[in-house]
């Protein structure tokens, strides 16, 4: 517990049984010029209220960890999402249990899913969390993963049509993984992924059944693609941009889709700016081959949550899709896991485990 700061006020509080009820948080403690570390973060003990009328008291079980998190902590991320601030608790998508509850919208057990992460306990008004059927899923922890942007970028972005030939950036990881596999079940011919290690690429073709993958680090990238895709992509799912965008360009067939889902190759260098190797170079290709370059947010798409929600039930129940995923344990591990995702430790979804 060195690493925690004893900065709360504890006069003048007592819970129902006259005891303090107490957890930790993690704040921002500067803003980073590069990439962030250990240092840039403060584990906080604070204080629990009670909630006041119409909050509700959570306390969470599990909370999500994304690389468009060193974004928010970078301040300039050109995300529709405020950026994180200095001194203050971060946030992001978790999962908790209602422990105490001034509202009767919301009742002591429910199980909740809400914006409050970063944090053992949240108390916020209950109109702020959602709640969620515990047994929808084999774990609790799998509300958090990427399926539905997954989904989206496919369905939507991409307009994925059968028989296309899928391409799938950062394939290894939680949106990628997904993607990969909900191409081949929505009927693509070819499922191809680039992952950052030989491990990975074997992940990639043994469990989750894609049909060809590669490690972006085994020479030019766009040899690799072609290698991989003799008669070209007609679908890019981009989670990184830079090089690996520029060759699925130009391995794009006529009218192909690109949805730009994240900016893996922007994001894991130290500083914002971009530079000329960061970008999709001369777009005459673009223009030659009239593909067509869409951006996404799953929060334009949320209509599609109940569909995709019970699709993805189903194939779970089927055992036709594998839900990867990394469970850190505690949140004072939360910050280096966060460092040690954007740097391709883990495969599949991660997330902390705060409580059971």
């Amino acid at each position: 517990m060195d690493a925690i700061s004893k900065s709360a006020t504890f006069s003048g509080y007592s819970g129902p049984s006259g005891t303090y009820r107490t957890g930790l948080d993690v704040r921002l403690a500067a803003r980073p010029k590069g990439l962030p570390t250990s240092g840039d973060f403060e584990i906080t003990e604070v204080v629990v209220p009670d909630p006041a009328p119409g909050q509700v008291l959570v306390r969470n079980l599990f909370m999500s960890l994304d690389p468009g998190m060193l974004m928010l902590i970078a301040g300039e991320s050109g995300l529709p999402m405020p950026r994180y601030e200095v001194g203050e608790v971060m946030y992001g998508d978790a999962i908790g249990e209602v422990v105490a509850s001034a509202d009767p919208s919301l009742g002591e057990g429910d199980l909740v899913m809400h914006r409050f992460g970063w944090r053992e306990y949240a108390v916020a008004q209950a109109g702020l969390f959602r709640r969620v059927d515990r047994g929808a899923y084999p774990t609790l922890s799998t509300y958090l993963g990427f399926g539905l942007v997954a989904y989206v970028g496919l369905m939507d972005a991409a307009e994925l049509r059968p028989g296309d030939t899928v391409f799938v950036s950062s394939a290894a990881g939680a949106t990628g993984s997904m993607a990969g596999q909900i191409a081949r079940l929505k009927g693509a011919s070819r499922v191809i992924g680039s992952a950052g290690s030989r491990d990975k690429v074997a992940h990639l073709t043994g469990k989750l059944g894609f049909d060809a993958a590669f490690d972006h680090h085994d020479g030019p990238i766009e040899d690799r693609l072609r290698e991989a895709a003799p008669h070209g992509i007609d679908v890019y799912f981009d989670n990184v941009g830079g090089e690996q965008l520029r060759a699925a360009i130009e391995l794009m067939n006529p009218h192909g889709r690109i949805a730009v889902c994240g900016a893996l190759n922007r994001q894991t260098k130290a500083g914002p700016v971009v530079g000329p190797d960061d970008g999709p170079g001369d777009l005459l290709g673009v223009l030659g081959k009239r593909l067509t370059i869409r951006g996404f947010t799953v929060g334009d798409h949320l209509e599609r949550a109940p569909e995709f929600g019970a699709q993805f039930r189903a194939w779970l129940r089927e055992g036709s899709i594998v839900y990867d995923e990394t469970v850190i344990d505690g949140l004072a591990n939360a910050p280096q896991a966060l460092l040690d995702l954007v740097n391709g430790a883990y495969t599949g979804k991660t997330v902390v485990r705060l409580g059971s």
